[in-house]
């Protein structure tokens, strides 16, 4: 089907099965910490007794002990995850990519894409600030742009 990414939001047991699932397909399986439109408060109104980053590294350490290929995750706690997964290969997806004065819509925890590239993010979610815009192929090449700036940065 063309499939390369397969998003799983769930505890343990729901993780597992997804990578168990996908037997020797090259589906990679990436786990949601955290969404970007929820914020410490948001997190106590569901229960979590934690703060938002405690939360996203709890669930990213289990993602990996689960054998999932990547998270999807903030570009505010990437760079975290990263240190976290050391050596080993786990993809970043980070939603909520916001150019500066972009309108956060309902992302609390947004980020630029130079902040998420330069945090460790492999992959942005971009969509509305393209979408919405009143010109979108200029509002792709700006992001672009800001993307290469940050890789070229962190290359050097």
């Amino acid at each position: 089907m063309g499939v390369s990414f397969l998003t799983v939001h769930g505890n343990g047991p729901i993780i597992r099965a997804a990578v168990e699932g996908r037997g020797k397909s090259d589906l990679k399986i990436l786990s949601v910490t955290v969404l970007t439109s929820l914020d410490s408060v948001d997190i106590l109104d569901l229960g979590f007794q934690c703060k938002v980053d405690e939360l996203v590294l709890y669930r990213a350490r289990k993602a990996l002990e689960a054998g999932c290929d990547g998270v999807i995750a903030s570009g505010k706690e990437a760079e975290a995850i990263r240190s976290l997964a050391g050596d080993l290969p786990l993809l970043i997806v980070t939603p909520g990519i916001r150019p500066e004065l972009a309108s956060l819509d309902d992302h609390k925890r947004p980020v630029t894409p130079a902040a998420a590239i330069t945090a460790g993010a492999d992959y942005l979610v971009v969509g509305r600030p393209i979408t919405a815009s009143e010109d979108p192929r200029r509002a792709a090449e700006s992001i672009l742009s800001e993307m290469q700036a940050a890789f070229d940065a962190v290359a050097s």
